[in-house]
């Protein structure tokens, strides 16, 4: 089985915070391993200080229900069919996009958080760094099924 490494989760997270300065905006990135186990988190200068929190929880969202937090959000509202889930699991669960789970080979091995601007630059940032994920040299896999 593979794991996120500390390596690849600096990866991620450097891609992820270039396409935040693209925006011009500040964000927070969080990576979590396949059971929502913190690997790495970054803080841009003058990111939001709610947004480690968040950013660590959408993340931790993303993995524990095997989806981006953003396809929460139309499933929460008041007429939906999950509506209250974001009071479970001590209020654990993010409903808002910007949590999106990394897969390898069919599985969900982790998932990346962003948080700090609006939701859809949430996505996009979250987005990048997932890209940096999928075109990782599958070549540094190591036969651990660890990424190198």
């Amino acid at each position: 089985m593979m794991k996120i490494t500390l390596e690849v989760a600096k990866v991620l997270i450097h891609a992820a915070e270039l396409r935040a300065r693209d925006l011009g905006i500040a964000e927070v990135i969080a990576i979590v391993d396949d059971g929502g186990n913190f690997v790495a988190s970054h803080r841009m200068d003058h990111a939001w200080l709610a947004s480690v929190d968040i950013a660590h929880n959408k993340a931790w969202t993303a993995v524990a229900l095997k989806m981006p937090t953003a396809s929460l959000a139309p499933l929460a509202v008041p007429s939906g069919e999950l509506y209250g889930i974001n009071t479970t699991n001590h209020g654990r669960l993010v409903v808002f996009g910007g949590g999106i789970p990394l897969s390898f080979e069919g599985r969900i091995v982790g998932a990346v958080g962003a948080s700090g601007s609006t939701v859809a630059n949430d996505i996009e940032v979250a987005k990048a760094a997932v890209r940096a994920f999928e075109t990782y040299p599958k070549a540094r896999i190591g036969s651990s099924g660890s990424l190198l």
